[in-house]
């Protein structure tokens, strides 16, 4: 009985832990002066990848645009938007991170992969 009040009490304490931590702001994506850990900044350079997928490939799709010249622009487009988020918004030191080359594939695939869906999806939905 004492092993479950126990548990309990344990649950019940990593629960009031929980509730400090800080929420995210938004103001905080634009500062150059707040810090940022490298699991929340990687979150931040992946969801904007994700972000940037959802909104290329669909346009690509729209338009119709065809052909691999157009995945590799959306590569260099992606990859110059993160650099100059990290590089000249956040003016952050990027080898605390793990250097430019972490930071430049956080999200790639994943961006890469529902950028592809996008596109292919909405051409062929809109051409066919």
């Amino acid at each position: 009985m004492s092993n479950l009040k126990e548990r309990k009490s344990n649950k019940s304490n990593s629960n009031q832990q929980n509730e400090h931590v800080a929420p995210f702001r938004l103001e905080k994506l634009f500062d150059p002066d707040s810090t940022w850990d490298k699991d929340q900044l990687c979150d931040v350079l992946h969801w904007i990848r994700q972000a940037l997928a959802l909104v290329c490939g669909p346009i690509w799709g729209a338009i119709p645009l065809v052909g691999g010249i157009w995945l590799i622009l959306f590569l260099v487009l992606s990859s110059g938007i993160i650099y100059g988020y990290y590089a000249m918004i956040l003016k952050i030191d990027e080898e605390e991170y793990g250097g430019h080359g972490a930071l430049l594939q956080e999200g790639l695939f994943a961006s890469v992969s529902l950028f592809l869906l996008a596109w292919i999806l909405v051409y062929s939905l809109a051409h066919f």
